[in-house]
């Protein structure tokens, strides 16, 4: 496959008791162990979104690391939205 189109972005809701239990700092801590950019915020819904950009098999990888942490029990459900990357991020941060 070429290097160049194995890049990807993934946009994640991620449902459940995911607001105040740590989860935007535990995706960050776990997405610095990934060659991943991108970020992740509290919706006011209740939900929070991550969006991420990488090689596909470091992005699966990186939200099977979130789903694996102590917070992912919280989840109750995840909505994956695959798409074309932007290159608009240069590091990955937790967002106000």
């Amino acid at each position: 496959m070429d290097e160049a189109n194995d890049f990807k972005r993934v946009e994640v809701r991620f449902e459940g008791r995911v607001q105040g239990v740590g989860f935007r700092w535990t995706a960050a801590r776990v997405a610095a162990r990934f060659p991943v950019v991108g970020y992740v915020r509290n919706e006011p819904d209740g939900s929070v979104r991550l969006v991420a950009e990488g090689r596909e098999a470091d992005i699966s990888a990186f939200l099977g690391a979130v789903g694996a942490s102590p917070v992912g029990r919280y989840i109750t459900r995840r909505q994956i939205e695959w798409r074309a990357p932007t290159g608009e991020f240069f590091s990955f941060d937790i967002r106000y």
